[in-house]
């Protein structure tokens, strides 16, 4: 149940994130739910790879570089999912890697403000 949940969550991330972001567009619900399954195999396989090989950049910029990667993340999840776009990688994939792991955070801080009064 917390596995969905978590990917209902992702995908209602991004829904915000492309009602926020000009640029990142999120074409329907199932287009969500699928970049979220996309994006947690990608994170779980590739960006752990991407952070270790990026990690000597990450220290000199003292983490910053990370939003580089959480975009690159992104544009590399528009390559698969068809209703998931992002016009410029600078602009708009790294304000749209921003404002989704905000939003990400606050929703997650909710549901579990929510459980915990229960």
């Amino acid at each position: 149940m917390g596995l969905l949940l978590a990917l209902l969550l992702n995908a209602l991330a991004l829904i915000i994130t492309s009602k926020i972001v000009p640029g990142f567009v999120v074409s329907d619900f199932w287009s969500a739910v699928l970049a979220a399954i996309v994006l947690g195999v990608i994170n779980t396989f590739i960006k752990p790879v991407l952070l270790i090989l990026t990690f000597p950049l990450n220290i000199v910029t003292l983490g910053l570089f990370t939003f580089v990667i959480n975009a690159l993340v992104l544009v590399m999840a528009t390559a698969v999912v068809p209703g998931l776009t992002i016009t410029n990688f600078w602009p708009t994939g790294i304000l749209a890697a921003l404002v989704l792991s905000v939003v990400s955070t606050i929703l997650s801080l909710v549901l579990k403000d929510i459980s915990k009064k229960k």
